[in-house]
């Protein structure tokens, strides 16, 4: 769970963030790892105008800041930004946080994993969590699953079926069971 003061932030703007603390960069090399052919775009693709928004957010929020200028033969002078202290230790709460909602895991989780491995850092704790987190929710649609009915019982099997498959990769990627 965020802390109270730490930053309600969209996953673009967490992920804008998270590369930003990677080094200091710009946005439109932010933007080459977040479009369609991007290393992270096959997770979650961020379009420009939406990554220079979230730059200019978390700019106003003291989560990073401008340190220079590139100049530029493709178009305007780039602003060059790091991220601030606070935002480097922003980033690595979220980071190591389960993602909250069963809805958001697919992307939430998979773009977590993709920047721990891209800082070469050992997903097992965010992976143990985020497998605590998801069994109570598991065992709960599996009691409404015996009594549901309807349209009911197909969302409640879906988001069981959902879940299970979650619990089975999480299963799958600790290092116990290979």
């Amino acid at each position: 769970m965020p802390t109270p003061d730490e930053p309600t932030l969209t996953l673009s703007e967490w992920l804008v963030l998270c590369l930003i603390c990677e080094k200091r960069t710009h946005g439109f090399a932010v933007a080459a790892l977040l479009d369609r052919e991007g290393v992270l775009g096959r997770i979650w693709q961020v379009p420009k105008p939406v990554i220079y928004r979230s730059m200019q957010r978390l700019e106003l929020l003291g989560l990073v800041q401008k340190v220079g200028e590139q100049p530029s033969n493709l178009g305007p002078v780039r602003s060059i930004v790091e991220a601030s202290a606070a935002g480097r230790e922003a980033a690595t709460a979220w980071l190591s946080r389960p993602a909250v909602h069963a809805r958001d895991i697919r992307s939430e989780l998979l773009v977590k994993l993709a920047l721990l491995d891209r800082a070469g850092v050992d997903p097992q704790e965010l992976l143990r969590t985020q497998h605590a987190q998801l069994i109570p929710i598991a065992t709960s649609l599996g009691d409404r699953l015996r009594t549901a009915t309807g349209f009911d019982r197909t969302l409640v099997l879906w988001r069981y079926e959902t879940i299970s498959a979650t619990i089975r990769f999480l299963d799958a990627m600790s290092p116990a069971r290979h």
